[in-house]
């Protein structure tokens, strides 16, 4: 699970792929730049370990979901998110969308975006998620419906509407 930050530099757009809508990537840590495949860095140890052992806390474990998700390891970043205290937090069941949707269990991850709307209708990240997922199934009417509700929720002018009118308006989701 290395990784250089070469490698990192080149995938740009990747750099929003698991994150709460920023848009710049999330900090490389020892989690991709030093842990074998599966572990995470604990910051309370210092030391790299299997998330289930790990001390951190949720927020410390998303931004290792963030960043793992970020490298493509969508399959480490679900075993993180299963490690939440709190797995049923609007945040984690988007980003257990996200990943299970890049892993190709699609229909898994529109369902968890439907769980994260259905605790928090006006979370953008899960519609633009959502949204993208329709574009790479070729939907872009259930697409442009979510593009909607982003502005209707107040999401103009942010990364969840960019990012999906980008989807809509090439006709691929990113491949982040």
């Amino acid at each position: 699970m290395r990784l250089t930050t070469l490698t990192l530099a080149l995938f740009p757009i990747a750099a929003v792929a698991a994150g709460g809508g920023s848009d710049t990537p999330p900090t490389p840590s020892e989690t991709t730049t030093e842990c074998a495949d599966g572990q995470v860095f604990d910051l309370a140890t210092q030391s790299c370990m299997d998330p289930a052992e790990s001390t951190n806390d949720d927020s410390a474990r998303l931004d290792d979901v963030r960043e793992l998700a970020y490298a493509g390891y969508y399959q480490a970043a679900l075993d993180v998110l299963d490690t939440l205290e709190n797995p049923q937090a609007p945040l984690a069941l988007t980003y257990y969308g996200f990943n299970h949707r890049k892993a190709g269990r699609v229909d898994l991850g529109m369902a968890y975006y439907d769980a994260a709307l259905a605790a928090d209708p006006n979370n953008l990240l899960a519609r633009s998620y959502m949204g993208q997922g329709y574009v790479a199934s070729g939907d872009m009417v259930l697409a442009q419906a979510q593009l909607t509700e982003i502005r209707m929720r107040g999401g103009r002018d942010t990364w969840a509407e960019a990012s999906l009118v980008q989807a809509i308006t090439t006709g691929k989701a990113a491949s982040y």
